[in-house]
C-alpha cells in the first residue's frame, strides 16, 4: 500500500473510528485500526466485535493494500503531525507502515489485515432511509433514558419499532421512559422490532455529520445486527437479544392536573435546586398550585441536612387540583435539556403515580417519570 492523504482528514477519520476500538481485549488485533485502500479512497475501520465504525477519506492511492496498526499510537502520531500531506508506505514482508510527513519519518509495526474481523457489507436495497437531522434528534431525546446497569442488558438498549410508515424509539431504566415517534417517507412492508444498544446510537449521532442528508438503516435478517450507512461513514452494531418491557402499559392515559410552564424557566429552576438536592439524594419537591384569579405557580424546593435548603417559585398555567410531588431533579433536568419547544406540559395524577412531560405543540415526544417518595 502506498497512499498520500491530508493530515487533517486522516486525523478526523481516526477520531471518528477510534471510539470503536477495544481498550481491553484478548485479541491484540482489536486494539488496532484497519487502514486499507478501497476504490480510490482510504478506508479506516475499528471494531470491538459489538460495535464497528468505518469511514472513507479522499486520498491519492499509488498502490493498493491493507494493514492494521495500533489505534492509539497511530492516532496520537497523526494528531501530532503538521497540517501537511501524510505519505503512507506499507512493507508487506514486515507489516511495517512507514508514515512520512514534513521532516518526520515514523515506522509503526502492524498486524496482517487478514487477521482483522470482517466488516459486514450492507445490502442498501433492504434499507430504510431516514433524515439525519431526525435521527440525531430522536437519539438525543431517547438514548439518555436507557439504563447503565449491566445486570439488565435489555434496558441498556433502545427499542426501535417500525410499523407502516411510523418509526418509534423508546428507552427506559425503570424510573423513566422516553418515547419519540417520526414518520418515514415510505412505508415498510414488514413490521420491524429491534433493541439497539444506546451506546451505538450515541456513536451514530456523533459520527453523523451535519452536512449529511440521509442515513440508511439496514437490519439483515437473522444476523442480529443493525447497520447504518452514510456517504462516507458506516456504523454496525450487534443487537441486544431479549424482550423489551411493555412500556406502553405504564404510560398514563389521563391526568387530573396539567401544568404548562416555560421550558427555560423550569430548566433554570431545576439547575438551581440541584445544587442543594445533589447532597440529599437529588430529591426535589414540586408544589403545584393553581391560581384562582392570578396565574398558577410551581414552588420547587430542595433540602439537605448538610448544605441547606432552597425554594424557587415559577409561574405556570395550572389546570386541575393542587399537588405536592417529588422527583429526582437529575431526571427532570435531563429531559428538559432535550425538549425543543418553548413551553412544556407536566401532567400528573397523584404523588405516587407516574407523571408525563411533553413539549407543548409536539405530539411526537413523551417522557414518563416516576415520582420519589415524599419523606
Amino acid at each position: 500500500m502506498k497512499a498520500s492523504v491530508s493530515q487533517q482528514q486522516l486525523a478526523h477519520g481516526l477520531g471518528m473510528v477510534s471510539r470503536a476500538v477495544s481498550p481491553r481485549s484478548t485479541l491484540p488485533v482489536l486494539a488496532n485500526v484497519l487502514v486499507a485502500t478501497d476504490e480510490g479512497r482510504l478506508r479506516l475501520s475499528a471494531t470491538n466485535l459489538e460495535l464497528g465504525i468505518s469511514c472513507w477519506i479522499g486520498a491519492q492511492i499509488h498502490e493498493d493494500g491493507a494493514v492494521t496498526v495500533p489505534a492509539r499510537t497511530f492516532a496520537d502520531l497523526i494528531n501530532a503531525l503538521p497540517n501537511d500531506t501524510v505519505h503512507l508506505d506499507l512493507n508487506t514482508k514486515t507489516q511495517t507502515l512507514t508514515v512520512r510527513c514534513g521532516q518526520s519519518i515514523t515506522d509503526i509495526k502492524g498486524i496482517d489485515a487478514n487477521e482483522y474481523p470482517p466488516i459486514p457489507v450492507p445490502d442498501l436495497r433492504e434499507g430504510i432511509e431516514l433524515g439525519v437531522g431526525d435521527v440525531k434528534e430522536m437519539i438525543q431525546q431517547v438514548a439518555f433514558a436507557a439504563s447503565a446497569d449491566e445486570a439488565r442488558p435489555v434496558l441498556q438498549g433502545v427499542s426501535l419499532t417500525v410499523n407502516g410508515s411510523e418509526l418509534i424509539m423508546a428507552a427506559t431504566d425503570g424510573f423513566r421512559i422516553s418515547v419519540r415517534k417520526t414518520q418515514l417517507s415510505s412505508a415498510v412492508h414488514q413490521p420491524i422490532a429491534a433493541i439497539i444498544p444506546a451506546r451505538a446510537l450515541n456513536e451514530l449521532a456523533r459520527v453523523a455529520g451535519d452536512g449529511e442528508q440521509t442515513v440508511v438503516m439496514v437490519l439483515p435478517p437473522g444476523r442480529g445486527q443493525v447497520l447504518f450507512h452514510m456517504k462516507d461513514v458506516e456504523l454496525v452494531s450487534q443487537l441486544i437479544d431479549g424482550n423489551f418491557p411493555d412500556y406502553r402499559a405504564i404510560i398514563p392515559r389521563s391526568f387530573k392536573t396539567t401544568t404548562v410552564i416555560s421550558t427555560p424557566a423550569l430548566l433554570k429552576a431545576c439547575k438551581q435546586a440541584e445544587i442543594i438536592a445533589r447532597e440529599g439524594n437529588y430529591v426535589i419537591r414540586l408544589n403545584i398550585q393553581p391560581g384562582a384569579d392570578a396565574p398558577g405557580k410551581i414552588e420547587i424546593s430542595a433540602q439537605s441536612e448538610e448544605t441547606g435548603s432552597s425554594e424557587i417559585s415559577v409561574e405556570a398555567a395550572v389546570d386541575g387540583p393542587n399537588l405536592l410531588i417529588a422527583f429526582n431533579v437529575r431526571y427532570l433536568r435531563e429531559v428538559l435539556d432535550v425538549v425543543k419547544s418553548p413551553s412544556v406540559a407536566l401532567e400528573t395524577n397523584a404523588n405516587n403515580t407516574p407523571a408525563m412531560i411533553r413539549p407543548v405543540g409536539d405530539q411526537n415526544f413523551q417522557h414518563v417519570i416516576m415520582p420519589m417518595h415524599l419523606g
